[in-house]
């Protein structure tokens, strides 16, 4: 019998804090409710991208650093935002209902339009990919179909950005140790 809760989310937030911040120091907003996935993607105008983040290795090999690159092209969307899955079950769930047409992945990337998906990038998209290919989908997605100028953080403070390598099965083997199961 497991003794984990899945009610709870799955790794605690010490643990995602630096792979949240990581999206956050290039200008993303962590939508960590319903009311906040609502507050942007609900009748949204303009365009909005919204990242699935996740704990998995190619959220940190290539998802992650993959879109801070994106966001250093010279067009962006007029808002960026995430969502954490296995940590903001509930945001993640609602931000999901806004995708329509696609099925649940993460890490995942998603860029809506006046409040419809056109551009979408799924795990399976992710995986095996480096961000600099991951960065350059996301670039020719901004081109076609965004006007804000960028980049979302300047060029030093994004040559400054360090990302995360660990991934779930790290944390994983760290919940089972503390829960003493090991």
């Amino acid at each position: 019998m497991s003794m984990f809760r899945f009610a709870q989310p799955a790794y605690p937030e010490e643990d995602v804090r630096p792979m949240r911040e990581e999206l956050e120091a290039v200008g993303a907003k962590s939508l960590r409710t319903v009311e906040d996935v609502d507050a942007v993607l609900a009748n949204h105008k303009g365009t909005t991208l919204l990242v699935v983040n996740s704990v998995c290795g190619c959220a940190a090999g290539g998802a992650r650093p993959g879109v801070s690159a994106a966001l250093q092209n010279k067009l962006i969307p007029d808002s960026i935002t995430t969502v954490f899955a296995g940590v903001d079950r509930d945001a993640t769930a609602r931000a999901r209902q806004y995708i329509t047409n696609y099925p649940a992945s993460s890490p995942s990337v998603a860029l809506f339009k006046d409040g419809e998906v056109v551009f979408m990038l799924e795990r399976q998209g992710i995986e095996g990919k480096g961000p600099d290919q991951i960065a350059e989908e996301l670039a020719n997605a901004f081109n076609e179909h965004c006007q804000k100028s960028g980049p979302s953080i300047p060029a030093d403070q994004f040559a400054n950005l360090r990302f995360v390598q660990v991934c779930g099965s790290q944390l994983a083997a760290k919940a089972k140790r503390l829960a003493g199961m090991s």
